[in-house]
């Protein structure tokens, strides 16, 4: 993969990085289990990061893309 490819591919992940924060996935936990009787919970994760990441991805995006020779 070429430097520019590269750089256009990380700007894009920092501009998605910089739009949405995050997101949450669930995952479903067993709480009881009694013989036929079972329960179960829906457990929610979120899984966040900074918009600073995508900043500084952006930036780094844009060094590659400026800095990569021209073929």
């Amino acid at each position: 993969m070429q430097k520019r490819t590269l750089g256009i591919v990380i700007i894009v992940v920092g501009i998605l990085m910089m739009i949405y924060t995050g997101f949450n996935y669930v995952t479903t936990e067993k709480v009881v289990d009694l013989g036929p009787l079972k329960i179960s919970a829906e457990k929610n994760h979120p899984v966040q990061w900074s918009p600073i990441v995508g900043a500084i991805l952006l930036v780094g995006g844009f060094a590659l893309v400026f800095t990569s020779k021209k073929v």
